[in-house]
């Protein structure tokens, strides 16, 4: 069942950042869905220390990601399963593996090609809007403020998990530029504020009220990375930075699908070409039928 907010708070976008917005989550979040399930093999699969492991596991079963199973009692040993919510992250993941596999080469292992059981080909998944199904660039979107919709409401409470050093996740060839995106409280809303047309400093800091410290990291670390230029006192999106889109999409939606506010939803999408509500879905760029959790597999 969806997670009923209390009116007023923290919105869906704010909940699901402070849900997975964390260098871990994603990552046993992803080991989960290729079957891990009991804590000795989720400790293999990862470089994580035993402490981090335990609490991030009862974080997600708190969040409602994982199920605990006792598989054995004597003495007592329980497996961690992928609740509904859990397994709705599919196309999210889906998105950061392609982004992170397509723009991030220097991966210190070679990411595996994703394939489509459906029609056999490897492919790369291609947001549409399932209204017209037409593939979809952040051009052809309306984006605004729904009925719980804010800045200050979008920006979870300050995490106290503490966070892995970077290298940790560029050494075991994970997801590191992901959480460049989600593993900071700031840089979702600041990418998400780049995608609607905000491009200078002041502007930013008027939005999102970060305080100017925190802006000015997070704009280098995206200046860093590519993801937006700095020209002639704008920060404007990259082909890469762009590319980012099916990422927000697919987490702003499993947001609002898993976490509802009383007043409405936080962010409201439009199609222009068809002038309908955007629902984006992932589709194969080989066949164009739509994606399903359940076909996708990793070569």
């Amino acid at each position: 069942m969806p997670t009923e907010l209390p009116a007023g708070g923290v919105n869906a976008v704010g909940r699901m950042l402070g849900a997975l917005g964390d260098e871990w989550t994603l990552l046993l979040a992803r080991q989960a869905a290729l079957g891990t399930t009991r804590y000795g093999d989720f400790a293999t699969a990862l470089p994580i220390s035993h402490a981090v492991l335990s609490r991030r596991l009862k974080a997600m079963t708190a969040d409602g990601l994982l199920t605990p199973h006792v598989y054995q009692h004597n003495p007592p040993r329980s497996e961690y399963l992928l609740t509904d919510r859990g397994r709705a992250l599919w196309p999210m993941l889906t998105s950061i593996w392609e982004w992170e596999r397509h723009w991030v080469p220097e991966h210190a292992e070679r990411m595996p090609a994703m394939r489509h059981v459906t029609c056999g080909a490897q492919f790369a998944p291609v947001m549409a809007c399932r209204a017209c199904g037409q593939a979809s660039s952040e051009k052809d979107l309306d984006v605004r403020w729904g009925p719980s919709g804010s800045w200050p409401r979008s920006i979870p409470v300050e995490s106290t998990r503490r966070r892995s050093r970077p290298e940790t996740s560029r050494t075991a060839g994970l997801f590191p530029e992901t959480m460049n995106i989600l593993g900071n409280r700031w840089a979702f809303a600041l990418l998400v504020a780049a995608f609607v047309g905000i491009t200078r400093f002041s502007d930013f800091q008027t939005q999102l009220g970060a305080s100017p410290g925190s802006l000015t990291d997070r704009l280098q670390v995206f200046t860093g990375c590519e993801v937006l230029r700095l020209d002639d006192g704008h920060y404007r999106l990259t082909e890469k930075g762009r590319a980012v889109l099916p990422v927000i999409i697919t987490a702003l939606q499993w947001a609002q699908r898993w976490f509802v506010a009383p007043e409405g939803p936080a962010v409201l999408l439009g199609h222009r070409p068809c002038g309908q509500a955007f629902t984006g879905v992932l589709t194969c760029d080989q066949c164009t039928e739509e994606l399903r959790g359940s076909t996708v597999r990793l070569d």
